[in-house]
């Protein structure tokens, strides 16, 4: 059986926005324009603390804070970006070293991700590069129950565990309404509704007209699979989060995070 690192080395979306990124640098280069040198240094931190990541949230079931997950952080340029991942580690090089990297683990594919959202940054170009903290993701859920009342669809899937969205979410829509998948925690039921296996979500997909997909996704190298299905279904995406930042920009995806900073 394929194992997860040799799945990620076929993958091609994250790929494609290491692709379109560099045209992005070369092209406003070129043009005289604002841009970074590849040999900009670049200094991954992580994990961050629970309080780097969140501050004092009002709640405390979230992925990052029940050790499921964490939070690195990208510097270029004066800028900052972050990826949620599963692997932790730090980084201290060029621009230039990051390009080069392989895209085989989570660990290399957060770098990139992160290194992507501060660098995009730094030249103006995405915003909401870093998590909300404190009462941001209180916020947030406030806002995703006002939002999912404007869209037109019966029925919506999560995918990536996050709580106070997945709150939000049935408590506006209702129990039967909502569908989650999540890797870490499938099998569990939150708020009344069983989680789905991440890696295995098929009947959301048959299902729900409006999928929302965490950012993380591009990090642990299942965001390829869940696209494909959502072009398989005609299902409408909406990737959340600030890990999703760069990709978003460069891929023209529609994503969602109104609290970040």
């Amino acid at each position: 059986m394929m194992g997860r690192r040799e799945r990620m080395e076929e993958l091609d979306i994250l790929a494609e926005a290491k692709r379109r990124f560099i045209s992005v640098l070369q092209s406003r280069r070129e043009a005289g324009g604002e841009s970074i040198d590849l040999e900009e240094e670049v200094i991954v931190s992580g994990p961050l603390s629970s309080r780097e990541a969140l501050g004092q949230p009002c709640r405390e079931d979230f992925p990052l804070l029940r050790g499921k997950e964490v939070l690195m952080q990208a510097v270029c340029s004066g800028a900052a970006g972050q990826a949620f991942t599963s692997d932790s580690g730090r980084f201290r090089g060029t621009l230039a070293d990051v390009m080069q990297m392989p895209l085989n683990g989570s660990f290399e594919r957060a770098v990139l991700i992160a290194t992507m959202n501060a660098s995009l940054r730094s030249l103006g170009l995405i915003e909401k590069t870093v998590h909300c903290k404190d009462e941001g993701p209180k916020r947030c859920a406030s806002c995703m129950s006002e939002w999912i009342e404007e869209q037109d669809c019966e029925r919506v899937g999560l995918i990536g565990m996050q709580p106070a969205l997945l709150e939000a979410l049935i408590q506006a829509l209702g129990p039967d309404k909502v569908m989650i998948s999540d890797l870490a925690e499938a099998g569990s039921v939150r708020f009344g509704v069983k989680v789905l296996d991440g890696m295995d979500c098929s009947e959301m997909f048959k299902s729900c007209q409006l999928i929302l997909i965490t950012g993380s996704t591009l990090a642990n190298g299942t965001v390829d699979d869940l696209l494909l299905k959502a072009r398989q279904h005609k299902r409408r995406v909406v990737f959340y989060g600030t890990t999703c930042a760069g990709a978003s920009f460069l891929l023209g995806w529609e994503r969602w995070c109104p609290c970040s900073d």
